[in-house]
């Protein structure tokens, strides 16, 4: 028996994750797939277009297994730490064979040479980090061309589009996970189908999720169901036929303004991934800005990019911090593993999985009952996190708070 694991968002679940389920399930010659997917956040900084529930029956509908939530806290950090968090997951259920993403180079063996470099952090390497911040330029700028500087076996120009590209920079975290969790689990990836990441324009029947959300706000439902499964398409059309999507960040620009204005430059630090003073920027932008789009260009610098400020400023709505971040590494990482659902074939999984390294937790009150305090405080985030997120229904009579305590596991 071989199990799979698999990293994403289905933001929304479109023809192109399919695609990607099946072929990686062919290379991993696979028997069961099991899905870490983010919750009602997304690591791009903004709501997800449709809750975690509606999109876990769109993956268990088209070959997911298995779905497990990513707790906020990683789905809004990082790539380093959201891709450490889902390997780490699925590696304490003690039963994952491989994991296969997708990547724009479709090269595990490229990806697994920068990402050695990456953990081991060679003494030339990190000089040549710490040069080229000092110019002031972006994070990820300043690795690559350290990168460039130590890794004789690959060209500039291979290696600059390798480390630039999104899937790729992704695929390279999954990789250092498992190196640094000393994880039996294998990696696999397939080249991305047709169309890139962040692109906004569809191609026949595959599109990015980017090129999606384009295309709902614009009313084309034609063309929406031209590149999604069936299944999918209409889990999402019920979703905002019943008043509960699209979310889009406009639906809590005057929530962050709000935050922003109230929450004081110290507290404003202490928000994840804020660094070098960017706490200022932020602050005053926030007091002369009219609307979430002219809050993001007044905050944006070569240093910080777009997805990097959204991050911090949907962090701060949460009261996402530096402390309990902290604390969560300290203590190893994901504290427990949260079911969102499954089909016949994970419920199989389940009863091989009970001697998982974590808690399973399929009844969130039941388990806030008898949980220590570092668990509770990640779970209630979650909770948190969804409270806040059905604010963005369009129909008000939907935004309950609790959901997570009375929505049922999905099961199909």
């Amino acid at each position: 028996m071989r199990i799979l694991g698999i990293v994403a968002e289905y933001n929304p679940f479109h023809n192109g994750h399919f695609h990607h389920i099946q072929k990686s399930k062919e290379i991993a010659e696979s028997d069961y797939t099991v899905c870490v997917m983010s919750g009602n956040f997304i690591q791009r900084g903004l709501p997800a277009l449709v809750n975690k529930w509606s999109r876990t029956k769109m993956a268990l509908s088209n070959n997911i297994d298995l779905v497990i939530e990513l707790p906020v806290y990683y789905s809004l950090s990082s790539a380093e730490q959201f891709a450490f968090a889902s390997v780490s997951i699925l590696d304490s259920l003690g039963i994952v064979d491989s994991i296969c993403f997708g990547s724009e180079c479709g090269n595990v063996e490229i990806l697994d040479g920068i990402a050695k470099t990456l953990t081991e952090e060679p003494e030339e390497f990190k000089k040549a980090l710490v040069k080229h911040l000092d110019t002031g330029v972006s994070f990820p700028s300043a690795r690559t061309l350290a990168l460039k500087d130590c890794m004789e076996c690959h060209s500039s120009n291979t290696l600059t589009d390798t480390i630039s590209q999104p899937n790729n920079i992704l695929g390279i975290e999954y990789i250092k996970a498992l190196k640094k969790l000393k994880s039996k689990i294998k990696p696999f990836t397939i080249k991305r189908f047709k169309t890139d990441y962040n692109s906004t324009e569809p191609h026949t029947e595959i599109a990015s999720a980017t090129a999606i959300r384009k295309i709902i706000s614009e009313d084309d439902f034609e063309m929406v169901k031209r590149v999604m499964p069936t299944s999918a398409f209409e889990i999402l059309k019920n979703e905002i036929d019943q008043g509960r999507g699209p979310i889009l960040p406009e639906a809590f620009e005057t929530a962050i303004l709000t935050q922003l204005r109230r929450t004081d430059i110290k507290s404003l630090a202490n928000n994840l991934d804020v660094s070098e003073g960017i706490e200022n920027r932020i602050k005053k932008a926030s007091l002369s800005s009219g609307s979430l789009a002219e809050l993001l260009v007044k905050i944006k610098t070569k240093r910080y990019t777009l997805t990097h400020i959204q991050r911090i400023i949907m962090c701060n709505l949460l009261g996402i911090n530096k402390e309990d971040s902290e604390l969560f590494n300290a203590n190893g990482g994901p504290q427990y593993i949260r079911i969102l659902g499954f089909n016949s074939k994970g419920k199989e999984l389940l009863s091989k999985i009970k001697s998982s390294s974590l808690p399973l937790v399929t009844a969130p009150h039941d388990f806030l009952k008898d949980c220590n305090p570092v668990q509770s405080k990640m779970l209630n985030a979650d909770i948190t996190a969804t409270d806040i997120f059905c604010l963005g229904y369009p129909d008000k009579s939907q935004r309950k708070a609790s959901q997570d305590f009375y929505q049922k596991i999905i099961s199909v």
